[in-house]
């Protein structure tokens, strides 16, 4: 099976960008949506945003809708996350993963990254 690993986490001041980037090896990359997930310290991990096998559709959680946009490359096994109009409380270490089902649930997804921290300073 695939093995991900994120990367381009850092610190940004609120209304700014970052870009991540999450890479796999090691499997089929098309077998999987992909997803990215997010987990402030003290809270659950949460849904973040989703895009099918091969990049036709993704849906968002409506706290970062308009302002996050995933793509995936399947020539390269990757899949980016941009993050605009950043705010404090996206601070959190975010995780992409992979799933045979297109669903917003962190048990549908059976294959994670170790995370990349973003801090949004105010």
């Amino acid at each position: 099976q695939v093995q991900l690993m994120e990367s381009g986490g850092g610190l940004v001041q609120t209304g700014g960008s970052l870009r991540l980037s999450c890479t796999a090896s090691g499997g089929s990359f098309t077998s999987y949506h992909m997803a990215w997930f997010r987990q402030a310290p003290g809270k659950e991990r949460e849904f973040v945003g989703v895009i099918t096998r091969f990049g036709m559709r993704a849906n968002y959680a409506d706290s970062v809708n308009g302002r996050f946009t995933i793509s995936r490359d399947n020539a390269k096994n990757a899949v980016d996350l941009q993050m605009n109009i950043l705010k404090p409380e996206d601070t959190a270490v975010y995780y992409c993963a992979a799933g045979t089902s297109y669903m917003s649930r962190v048990q549908d997804y059976g294959i994670w990254g170790q995370g990349t921290q973003v801090t949004v300073s105010s």
